[in-house]
């Protein structure tokens, strides 16, 4: 999601989100098990920043979404997301300022984001993830990020992996500090790490090795969204080391992998995760959602929603410097032929069922991994699992 053309559409709609979606009340949400339903956790939000002195000092924004017990919800507001400076946008259930679960060893998962992307571009997976019980985390890649000028392809792929290695060790010291909000609250025998677009290949190198980058061995399962495996199934041609992976790394690979993708994506081909699929070993599942395209995945058509809420209607956007926005909200938001809302619930649920089963070791959840559960139960998906 997100090259960084439609990044800048961010930084340009920051100052209307600012006025209308700083703050709103919190509402109660329906708990469930159902990987496709908010989990019975309710859901904190944080910030902190990390700093590598091992990479020059390489400092990295991160958001954080953790599971939150009941008797410390009490009254209070959503949080906010920054875009940019000041300028914020609201959760969906997300509350500041409370504390993170005392029950001890959550599963950590760290979130990459696109190419050129924000953090924030998946925030209501980020959500849902954390009423379920995992903590979560998502690195602002600095150089590849909102607002940055923008790294090239060499010197973006070369950090995207040593910042997941960086952000594990983080955490997990995070962990051993008395002092600190997470002590003791992260199970460190295994990390997933999910990522779309350029992030879902972040997510594949962490456990495939990437460029330069070898595996890192506390990653115990992982979720490519919509990545690049084979350099020319993509519509922008990337020099090597991180234009896609080899047959040879790929099979190497040690740990539960999903692939999912949608039949419609232009940008990156369907094609790729079928490639993938062929390629890896045992604990591959790959999940085609019918008709999904590249932009389904993340938030796109909130923002164009948005606009036309507040009577900014589409013949308006490029006058107020939203014109890139028409393209991925064309293709992305008329329902047609498949709704964003069926798409993001669809990654919710085989998301949430994937970590649930292969890094929480909740065998319950591989029914809805099977492909006679979407056969039976899910029209718009095909799934292939070895």
């Amino acid at each position: 999601m997100y090259k960084s053309n439609t990044a800048a559409v961010f930084l340009m709609l920051a100052g209307i989100f600012l006025a209308g979606c700083s703050a709103s009340s919190l509402q109660p949400h329906v708990k469930d098990t159902a990987p496709d339903r908010y989990g019975y956790w309710e859901v904190g939000h944080s910030a902190f920043t990390a700093v590598d002195a091992d990479r020059d000092g390489r400092t990295l924004s991160v958001d954080a979404w953790y599971p939150v017990d009941i008797e410390d919800i009490g009254p209070g507001r959503l949080s906010a997301y920054r875009l940019a400076g000041p300028l914020t946008m609201h959760a969906d259930i997300a509350m500041r300022g409370r504390p993170v679960s005392r029950h001890r060893k959550r599963k950590l998962l760290i979130f990459s984001h696109g190419y050129g992307a924000p953090n924030f571009q998946s925030t209501a997976l980020m959500e849902h993830l954390a009423s379920h019980g995992f903590i979560v985390i998502a690195p602002a890649h600095s150089g590849n990020t909102l607002g940055d000028d923008g790294d090239d392809f060499t010197t973006a792929g070369g950090n995207r992996v040593p910042d997941v290695s960086f952000l594990i060790d983080h955490m997990f010291a995070r962990n051993a500090d008395p002092e600190d909000a997470f002590y003791a609250r992260i199970d460190t025998s295994g990390v997933g790490v999910v990522g779309h677009s350029y992030g879902g290949m972040t997510a594949l190198g962490a456990a495939a090795g990437w460029g330069r980058t070898v595996p890192d061995s506390r990653v115990k399962a992982v979720v490519p969204i919509s990545a690049v495996v084979v350099g020319d199934m993509q519509r922008d041609k990337r020099p090597p080391p991180y234009a896609g992976f080899t047959q040879a790394q790929l099979s190497s690979v040690s740990v539960p992998v999903l692939l999912l993708g949608g039949t419609e994506d232009k940008g990156v081909l369907i094609e790729n995760n079928r490639v993938a699929f062929d390629w890896l070993q045992d604990d591959a599942i790959r999940v085609d959602i019918i008709g999904a395209n590249h932009n389904h995945f993340a938030n796109v058509c909130a923002l164009g929603d948005f606009l036309k809420g507040i009577g900014i209607l589409k013949p308006l956007w490029s006058v107020i410097g939203a014109g890139q926005l028409h393209e991925p909200y064309d293709t992305s938001c008329s329902g047609e032929p498949i709704a964003i809302g069926e798409v993001q619930r669809l990654q919710n649920l085989y998301v949430t069922a994937f970590f649930k089963r292969y890094l929480g070791g909740m065998t319950d959840y591989d029914r809805y991994l099977d492909p006679e559960y979407a056969r039976a139960q899910e029209a718009k998906v095909s799934v292939y699992r070895k």
